[in-house]
């Protein structure tokens, strides 16, 4: 049921982190507020294909 997503900065649309999630429990496109080495700053990032 886990599977393995990559979450994409808003800002620059850099694809930063890979995470697992659970398809089941969360059916819609994750979203985190994350670190971005490129734009030096925390941003939103979501999940990308």
């Amino acid at each position: 049921m886990r599977v393995k997503v990559t979450l994409a900065c808003t800002e620059c649309k850099q694809r930063n982190y890979t995470t697992v999630k659970n398809k089941k429990n969360n059916a819609d496109r994750l979203e985190m507020k994350k670190y971005c080495p490129f734009c030096h700053k925390h941003t939103l990032h979501k999940e990308t294909k």
